[in-house]
């Protein structure tokens, strides 16, 4: 999910202060219309050779008064307004468009909503959907975050299996950030662990922080998950998820959500 440093977000959960809900909702149906919802892309590096293994899709959304917009108050927005799966629609479409001219060793990112796992045929469609563009499933990471689980496990287990038996990936994202419930990482078919921020903001420096951190990592190696770290800022950050075995990391440290072609430049520029 956004990983945005949060002294840079605007709102509180699609609130704006001054702004009435339903102009703004009227403003992003409108937005959606003119495909004036932005998708960036935020690369992930690999942790042993510091190359850019892919990239997870973002939206953001210029708002012609308040200014920029990002993804989790934008789908805050999106979802007072009802608007939940046409935005999702259209950041997925955005994405397969950009990701068709990547390296086919380039991994996309992207995140599901509640509101499209718990559609009984979400599985089905967005297999459909990936079918009709260029992309291979194999190439895909589905993000998904507690929330999302908290409302139908169940479902969310079967529709993940479902697309994860076409070659789809998958992730739990922003582990760290709610409750860090394990039987998730039980009962769903896995393939990458994502840890949040809030994870890493105390290590090295505190050494309870760091065990914690440290028997997480150790937990998703041991169910053959790759462990991946978001939202690095500092050099020692990255230092500390390195050297306790992640093997992904991603942060505005080396680089920010950007524009395809821009990732793309980074991309290469890694390599060298």
């Amino acid at each position: 999910m956004d990983s945005t440093p949060s002294s840079l977000r605007k709102g509180t959960r699609g609130g704006f202060p001054g702004v009435k809900p339903e102009a703004l909702d009227a403003d992003l149906l409108s937005a959606l219309d003119r495909r004036e919802i932005e998708v960036l892309f935020q690369p992930q590096f690999s942790c042993a050779t510091g190359q850019v293994v892919g990239a997870e899709a973002l939206a953001r959304w210029r708002h012609p008064t308040l200014g920029e917009i990002g993804a989790r108050d934008l789908f805050a927005i999106a979802e007072r307004a009802a608007l939940v799966a046409p935005l999702s629609r259209h950041v997925v479409a955005r994405a397969l468009e950009d990701a068709r001219e990547w390296p086919v060793e380039l991994q996309l990112s992207l995140n599901i909503t509640p509101e499209e796992l718990g559609d009984a045929r979400f599985a089905a469609d967005f297999a459909e959907l990936i079918g009709k563009s260029e992309i291979a499933p194999q190439r895909l990471m589905l993000e998904i975050t507690e929330d999302v689980l908290l409302r139908n496990l169940r479902q969310a287990a079967e529709a993940l299996s479902a697309l994860r038996a076409l070659g789809f990936k998958t992730a739990l994202d922003d582990f760290g950030a709610g409750f860090c419930n394990f039987r998730y990482l039980k009962e769903l078919p896995l393939d990458a662990l994502k840890l949040d921020k809030v994870m890493v903001e105390g290590v090295p420096g505190d050494t309870r922080d760091l065990a914690v951190f440290r028997a997480i990592v150790e937990l998703g190696h041991a169910l053959g998950l790759k462990v991946i770290a978001e939202g690095i800022e500092s050099e020692i950050q990255r230092a500390s998820v390195i050297s306790e075995g992640c093997d992904y990391w991603q942060g505005f440290l080396q680089a920010e959500p950007m524009p395809s072609e821009k990732m793309l430049g980074v991309a290469r520029a890694a390599r060298r």
